[in-house]
């Protein structure tokens, strides 16, 4: 419900500030007197686009504010928390434009999008004209009003819930088929490039040791001559290293009898003969391995070359990185095999939520069915106390194969002024008149069963006589008893059925054209009344026919 208004410095608003209760608001104020602007500022906090060709100082802010009590707003504390905002049950809107013609907007002083700010502002106020009567024509619309008359709204949900699941399924299937079908022309490749890797033996530090045996093999004479000479030096009878280390133990071992230091020297020399002896050990033991051989050396050269190609093949440079891809392709040739045995499961459970969308999208048309007859017959009704006379309605209530947000059921209201008329969609067989007269029949309905934001009309009752808008004000009073309903009107029967009555009116203040707003007291409501009745002459007829309006 909207508490408060403040608008300063938009077009002929200079400092305007004023509060609202519950129940049916009217509006009333000459032709220019700038209801419309009121409408245009509230449309600001609402989410519309402004500039600042709207300032009425453009060298100042513009600033707009509305309270809303949200409180029995259902779902309104989960709007807030989903997009991280301060829940309060008196929210306050606020948009501001700067004079260089940018725009800020607010919800409960947290900066927000526009966006976000245009999707709250739809759950707070319904703004309704003439022009806005294309609504009526949609045929999502009016599935809307007739599964809120029979009553549908948990089963929707169910519905909702359960096909959100079915399409994340779905959407997950084609997937994994897509992913399968990109695997199988892929398969036989891989299981080769698989086979391949696998013949190869690869092991880690394979080419490291390879390279080394290629390298030996390779040079088997050289490094036997080089053996051979080393044996020498170590060997050789009169000169050879052990020869001479032997000797100088022999020195050592005397001068060991002349002091700890000697014998220190003694035992060292002592160690390196016998690792000398050691050395030559190992010298000899290599010569006798050492031989040359062709063959082993074919077979790391064709091991070394397999290698090198597959590292080619595969563009990297280590046998490491050889194994990554040997394994990388062995779960990708398993994967294959499993990528079956998830879809068919997952067909499975897909089948089952079919069973679950079609039995409640069935029960859904079974109620919408249900309620058609009886919500068509009171529609008829209520547009021949509105002046249609000869309204008469049919409704289309076919199926589609399809899951749709709602169901199955493609609803279209059809329609026909005239007696003996052929039946026809909205947008082509209603007058606007007549479609905003059908619309607030509609909204009078749905406004007992389901929980609709605060209502605007903007000059709903424009054309129509005085019973006729006589009847519309009875509506929207009997709206007002579950939700707060605002008329902005020209006649006086519509103005008089308001719970509370506001003027809007011009006034000069210092050279300049101010549009202000103010309730009017019960004894400013008669004359107001009287002026539309009769104009500006208060006759005695006038006063006692607003008078009678009132009572």
């Amino acid at each position: 419900m909207l508490t408060h208004l403040a608008i300063r410095n938009y077009a002929l608003i200079e400092d305007l500030r004023v509060d609202f209760k519950g129940g049916l608001t009217t509006i009333t104020g000459e032709t220019g007197a700038g209801k419309s602007i009121l409408l245009e500022s509230l449309g600001l906090v609402l989410g519309n686009r402004a500039d600042r060709s709207a300032l009425r100082d453009t060298e100042k802010k513009c600033v707009v504010e509305a309270e809303f009590a949200v409180g029995a707003y259902p779902g309104m504390r989960e709007f807030f928390e989903t997009r991280d905002l301060d829940y309060d049950a008196q929210t306050l809107l606020r948009r501001e434009i700067r004079p260089n013609g940018k725009s800020r907007a607010f919800i409960n002083d947290t900066p927000v999008t526009l966006g976000v700010m245009e999707e709250l502002g739809q759950r707070l106020i319904d703004v309704h004209s003439q022009h806005q009567t294309l609504e009526l024509t949609d045929r999502d619309f009016q599935l809307r009003v007739v599964d809120a008359l029979a009553g549908n709204g948990p089963l929707l949900e169910t519905y909702r819930e359960t096909r959100k699941t079915y399409l994340e399924m779905e959407k997950r299937l084609q997937a994994l088929r897509n992913e399968r079908d990109l695997a199988f022309r892929e398969q036989d490749y891989n299981e080769f490039l698989l086979e391949e890797l696998n013949g190869a033996n690869l092991e880690p530090g394979m080419q490291e040791r390879l390279e080394e045996e290629q390298a030996t093999l390779s040079n088997s004479e050289q490094i036997i001559g080089l053996l051979g000479n080393a044996d020498q030096v170590m060997q050789e009878e009169e000169y050879g290293l052990l020869a001479m280390l032997g000797r100088l133990r022999q020195v050592t071992s005397k001068l060991a009898a002349y002091g700890s230091r000697f014998s220190q020297l003694h035992e060292r020399v002592q160690s390196l003969l016998i690792e000398s002896d050691d050395i030559a050990t190992e010298f000899a033991d290599l010569t006798d391995q050492q031989q040359p051989d062709p063959d082993a050396l074919e077979k790391v050269n064709s091991q070394l070359g397999r290698l090198f190609d597959l590292q080619k093949k595969h563009q990297v440079a280590t046998v490491e990185e050889l194994l990554a891809i040997r394994d990388s392709l062995s779960r990708k040739v398993h994967d294959t095999a499993q990528l079956e045995t998830d879809i068919e499961a997952l067909d499975g459970k897909i089948e089952k939520l079919q069973d679950s969308l079609n039995r409640i999208a069935g029960q859904l048309s079974e109620r919408r069915a249900g309620v058609l007859p009886g919500f068509t017959e009171d529609l008829r009704k209520e547009l021949v106390e509105l002046g249609i006379p000869n309204a008469s309605f049919t409704w289309e209530l076919l199926q589609r194969e399809a899951f749709g947000p709602s169901g199955r059921d493609v609803l279209e209201l059809l329609f026909t002024a005239n007696k003996g008329g052929n039946y026809g969609p909205l947008k082509k067989s209603a007058s606007g008149g007549e479609l905003s007269r059908i619309m607030l029949a509609i909204k009078a309905r749905l406004a007992a069963f389901e929980a609709l934001p605060t209502m605007m009309f903007d000059e709903i009752d424009t054309g129509v006589s005085g019973e006729i808008s006589n009847r519309m004000g009875d509506i929207m009073r009997e709206m007002s008893r579950h939700m707060q309903v605002f008329a902005i009107t020209h006649l006086p029967q519509v103005a008089s059925k308001g719970h509370q009555q506001y003027k809007v009116y011009k006034e000069d203040v210092e050279g300049r054209t101010t549009t202000r707003i103010r309730q009017l007291s019960q004894e400013e409501r008669i004359q107001e009344l009287a002026q539309m009745l009769g104009g500006s002459q208060l006759t005695d007829t006038a006063l006692t026919h607003a008078r009678e309006l009132l009572n």
